[in-house]
């Protein structure tokens, strides 16, 4: 499961998202509706595909000079300027009402509304629309999934509409063969609209990547930005104010790094900030009260007390993990309403959540997870709610019953959402919620 990206100068595109859409039940269709000049990114429902689509391979480039990078070639993504339109975007009324109506429109019906006519392409496709929509909160959530095939190890980035139910196939990131997608740091920057794809590792040769990739799932576009200053592997990561951070993980021959750093997408660049104070890669880490937490994990029975930071970025400093953390966080984390929560890989009871007062991990009762969501998997949540994304792609949704003080009782409902057959070979590594 290995692979090397490809740096290119300036941006980086990839093949459209493609048609092919499948429904929670397994339904396979393929829309075709009308096209649009290449001069533009198409959306996952625009471009009809004249091939079936192969969910275990991702395009290459030969003509590309041999870097870490490979390029996946596309015309780049170029906005005509607004014309001098005269005619109303919808007959009948002012434009400022008409853009309020386009406002609404769903991210699933944007190519559509698009290929009306110019003007709405225009509209539909500026910067302003795209952040009117997202402060208006009519931008819907999107569930973002980094799949890897457990056979032949190629990766792909699978989107799961949250509101229809079904899955996309997302433009394929630029890379080559040889990469360990569980060593890549996969975060959503809310405030860009955008995932980045930060470091890894190509396992071939065990060597971590200092690359950063941007996605626009709005604009079904990757771009390469600013590189880490230190490869990494496996580290720590997370989005606080508006800025990414990266911590610890593997350098080269699989060295434990104690470095951590900052990036600010507005000036583009990587800063070094405070060091953990020891060497740690990462099993898991959360953001949680405007804090970065880090695990390194543990095995049983322990041979050493599992290790945990907490990096403040506020005063620049690390302090460890008390005892009852680090030593009951044993699995995936996720943070529901300001509460972290584990999805325990070990214990009996699968859900566990963290009581600071008491230094403590408590089960939280209910309805076990389904017994089809077999490891690995990946944990997020969308509208308060866990989403869980297993093997072969399968998902559970829990809803937690809370009381007046907003602490957890228990989980009361698990709902199942079973893949198609088409994703049964394939591995979750990674997944992020994006609006659009």
């Amino acid at each position: 499961m290995v692979g090397e990206f490809s740096r290119r100068d300036g941006m980086v595109f990839s093949r459209n998202l493609s048609p092919l859409r499948i429904s929670s039940t397994g339904n396979v269709s393929l829309f075709t509706p009308p096209s649009s000049p290449t001069s533009h990114p198409s959306s996952p429902l625009l471009t009809p595909s004249s091939s079936a689509v192969d969910l275990t391979s991702s395009p290459s480039c030969s003509s590309c000079p041999s870097t870490p990078f490979s390029c996946i070639a596309s015309t780049p993504a170029t906005h005509a300027p607004p014309l001098a339109f005269h005619e109303p975007l919808i007959p009948g009324l002012p434009d400022d009402l008409a853009e309020e109506c386009l406002l609404r429109l769903p991210y699933a019906s944007q190519a559509v509304g698009r290929a009306v006519c110019q003007r709405w392409k225009s509209l539909l496709y500026s910067d302003g629309y795209i952040a009117a929509r997202r402060n208006s909160g009519y931008a819907k959530p999107w569930l973002l999934v980094l799949a890897f095939h457990k056979v032949s190890g190629k990766i792909q980035w699978q989107a799961w509409d949250s509101v229809y139910k079904s899955w996309h196939i997302m433009a394929a990131m630029p890379c080559k063969e040889r990469i360990c997608p569980p060593g890549f740091g996969c975060v959503a920057h809310l405030e860009e609209g955008a995932l980045f794809v930060c470091g890894g590792m190509s396992s071939d040769m065990d060597c971590p990547m200092d690359a950063v990739l941007k996605y626009d799932l709005f604009k079904n576009q990757w771009t390469e930005v600013g590189s880490m200053s230190t490869p990494r592997s496996f580290f720590a990561n997370g989005v606080i104010d508006g800025k990414i951070y990266a911590a610890g993980g593997n350098s080269t021959a699989l060295h434990e790094l104690s470095s951590a750093e900052v990036y600010n997408p507005a000036d583009d660049q990587w800063h070094p900030i405070a060091s953990m104070g020891t060497n740690m890669a990462r099993y898991d880490s959360a953001i949680l009260s405007g804090r970065l937490y880090v695990t390194e994990g543990w095995s049983w029975p322990f041979l050493s007390l599992p290790r945990g930071q907490i990096y403040d970025p506020k005063e620049d400093k690390w302090e460890d993990m008390t005892l009852g953390m680090r030593e009951g966080w044993t699995g995936l984390s996720v943070v529901l309403n300001n509460h972290l929560y584990v999805i325990s890989e070990h214990d009996s009871v699968k859900l566990k959540v963290f009581d600071t007062e008491g230094d403590v991990w408590k089960h939280v009762g209910g309805a076990p997870m389904p017994s089809h969501m077999a490891l690995p998997f990946s944990v997020n949540t969308i509208d308060g709610k866990l989403v869980v994304v297993a093997k072969s792609l399968h998902m559970a949704i829990g809803t937690i019953n809370v009381n007046e003080d907003g602490d957890p009782v228990s989980l009361i409902e698990w709902q199942s959402f079973h893949a198609p057959d088409a994703f049964s070979d394939f591995v979750p590594s990674h997944s992020v919620v994006l609006f659009v």
